[in-house]
């Protein structure tokens, strides 16, 4: 039987934690780069193993979809360069009571749904074995992505380069939603593929924060960018950097990237974030932030184009002082916890706190022909972030015009 690789927590689970365990699976923690290295290795070690191992049977986009298109497969199964035979799932039930996503209805009432049916149907098919070629040996993501549009064919899916995390950033339930239209999906996958997401986050985002406060604002060039992060110039550096050059003059804010970085890490703490945030615009001698400031921080922490902050900074500033420290920030934030539904949406047309709600503005991510995100989708509950028909997504949106 085929060894599985699956995730560390069913281990866990009374029962099928035991049973599963009799087919040496490979347990790897979604949350933990280390396990995801050692997981690479274990993979690479039994399909080079000569027949010692079975088979290893991988999912390779790492969690359950809603059916709507597939998403970025992950390269664990592609980098030992071995054939692999992608087999595809098919439920043709009238009622899908089967592939929920990681959000939904819970174990128990799926069960009870599927047992109300008379007839439950699944359809298994393999798929011819695919052998890699020379340079998708040398590649282990062109292998995937090959792989993958042979799967989406056979199953008569659209592909999309969103992924399991992006799906985690984009409905994390923060006090800050992001909005359809945020341009840090673009930034979070530029950041998992340079390998910029830190191992202790707390730490280096307060590193981060100290060094971008002795800056004082200036603007760094693309080769000061690099030297910060500690990392060599790419394409993908300069897709990153394109994000933060909202003037097009081949500068940026070291600041509005440290932010990002922020709520990439860490999307449910945004008193963190805006703590993080104060702490490097604060003027020394008060402590305090200017409406602009404001406006710099929330539209970088929302990604989104423009962001008018008057009637929230207004409401905070009841002295009329024209600014505002963290202190007033936290006081008013603890009093009114809905502050960005009551103040911030309801001053920006067409921004909403959730992925679900329909835009009116025209969006930097074309998320379907409409370019709004919809509710309606195979199970629903997960928002449909397939791609559109005809368009692809610019590898160098901006965060301000």
């Amino acid at each position: 039987m085929a060894s599985i690789v699956m995730k560390a927590e069913s281990k866990d689970i009374p029962l099928w934690g035991t049973l599963i365990k009799y087919i040496r699976p490979v347990f790897v923690s979604r949350s933990d780069q280390d396990s995801r290295k050692k997981t690479v290795e274990e993979i690479r070690r039994r399909a080079h193993s000569g027949g010692e191992w079975p088979q290893i049977m991988i999912f390779p986009e790492g969690t359950c979809t809603n059916r709507s298109c597939l998403i970025t497969f992950k390269p664990g199964a592609f980098i030992p360069a071995v054939p692999v035979q992608p087999v595809v799932f098919r439920y043709p039930n009238k009622l899908d009571t089967i592939t929920w996503t990681w959000q939904g209805p819970g174990a128990f009432e799926i069960l009870w749904l599927t047992l109300c049916q008379l007839h439950n149907e699944f359809v298994i098919e393999f798929l011819p074995i695919y052998t890699p070629s020379e340079e998708e040996k040398r590649n282990p993501a062109l292998f995937a992505i090959n792989v993958r549009r042979v799967m989406a064919d056979a199953l008569g899916v659209p592909i999309t380069d969103y992924s399991f995390e992006d799906c985690q950033l984009a409905m994390a339930e923060g006090q800050l939603r992001l909005p359809v239209d945020t341009c840090l999906l673009e930034y979070a996958k530029l950041v998992r593929r340079l390998g910029l997401k830190p191992k202790n986050t707390e730490k280096v985002l307060q590193e981060y924060g100290n060094r971008a406060r002795k800056l004082e604002g200036q603007k760094l060039d693309l080769d000061d960018f690099a030297q910060f992060l500690d990392v060599p110039v790419s394409d993908m550096l300069r897709d990153m950097f394109a994000l933060f050059d909202e003037h097009e003059d081949n500068c940026m804010d070291i600041r509005e990237y440290v932010i990002a970085l922020s709520v990439v890490c860490r999307p449910a703490k945004t008193l963190e974030t805006m703590k993080l945030a104060f702490k490097m615009f604060e003027a020394e001698e008060d402590g305090a932030i200017t409406e602009m400031e404001l406006a710099v921080i929330l539209k970088t922490a929302l990604g989104v184009t423009h962001l008018s902050v008057s009637r929230l900074f207004t409401a905070i500033d009841a002295e009329d002082t024209g600014k505002i420290t963290f202190d007033k920030f936290r006081n008013f934030v603890e009093q009114h916890p809905d502050f960005s539904e009551d103040y911030l949406y309801t001053e920006n047309a067409g921004l909403h706190s959730g992925p679900c709600h329909r835009h009116q503005t025209k969006p930097r991510l074309s998320l379907n022909p409409q370019g709004t995100a919809t509710t309606k989708t195979a199970n629903g509950i997960c928002p449909d972030f397939s791609p559109n028909d005809h368009g692809t997504i610019d590898g160098h949106l901006k965060k301000h015009n």
